[in-house]
């Protein structure tokens, strides 16, 4: 019998590659995100290519009571939720002052507060059957602060320190937990994250991961019990330099980064 994954933020970016994998290698699905529409074309074109089962629960995750209704509406619908992937999320580009309060709380339900209201509905579940798997998707920007983008990398580093300490508790109760921490992706929410596309940007393009791979990276690392997956060999060298540097340079050399980040923002106005 096929496994059944719920996936959130399923209709574009990292989600979308990861449920067209996932629906080529005979997983059957409930796609979660805010786009009704996109949404059910999306599922009705996988279920009909790869003849699986692929649900959608159109959801929008900054509603404080979104887990509950989507572990409701699983019960009634019958499905059992063997493999949960926490992919959703949102990135905010400015100075934590400059930036709406109702902005950085909507970050903080969206990335935080329903991964873990999430994790701990399904994740519970699956302890009590002894088997099950969560992806939760974070960032390299959870290992180190990054100004200008201080909630999301914080929120991202909550994810990190989150999954590590699942993948522990509930390793006993036969339940993987695995951090995907990809670096920077051309997806919508980069795009959003800027108000323009990463062409515009003067980033290498050794540094620029396409989704289709990370999510294959994301999914075969899940698959195989690995707590954390960093995808690329560039954001793994990054990773581990930081790792070695005092804090207080780690903190002046993201913060330099990001103004000149800003600064190419400016020019490609």
């Amino acid at each position: 019998m096929a496994e059944t994954v719920l996936i959130t933020g399923a209709s574009s970016g990292i989600g979308e590659a990861m449920v067209r994998l996932l629906a080529e290698r005979g997983f059957d699905l409930v796609l979660v995100a805010r786009s009704k529409g996109k949404l059910e074309a999306l599922a009705a074109e996988l279920g009909a290519a790869h003849k699986i089962n692929a649900v959608a629960m159109p959801q929008d995750l900054s509603d404080p009571n979104a887990a509950d209704d989507l572990l409701e509406r699983c019960d009634q619908a019958g499905l059992t939720i063997d493999f949960l992937i926490n992919n959703a999320g949102f990135a905010h580009l400015d100075s934590f002052m400059a930036s709406p309060v109702e902005v950085l709380l909507d970050l903080v339900q969206v990335n935080i507060a329903a991964v873990v209201h999430l994790a701990r509905l399904f994740g519970g579940r699956m302890a009590e059957r002894g088997r099950g798997r969560i992806l939760n998707v974070a960032s390299i920007a959870a290992f180190q602060p990054i100004p200008s983008l201080g909630a999301y990398a914080a929120s991202k580093a909550f994810v990190l320190s989150l999954s590590e300490a699942l993948a522990v508790e509930l390793k006993d109760k036969g339940v993987t937990v695995t951090a995907l921490c990809p670096g920077f992706t051309d997806t919508p929410l980069a795009q959003r994250a800027t108000d323009r596309g990463f062409d515009a940007l003067p980033i290498p393009g050794f540094l620029l991961s396409d989704p289709q791979d990370v999510a294959r990276e994301g999914i075969d690392g899940a698959l195989a019990g690995k707590v954390i997956v960093i995808p690329g060999v560039a954001n793994q060298l990054a990773i581990g330099v930081t790792k070695f540097q005092p804090r207080f340079l780690v903190r002046t050399i993201s913060g330099l980064a990001v103004k000149l980040f800003n600064r190419s923002l400016e020019r490609t106005s």
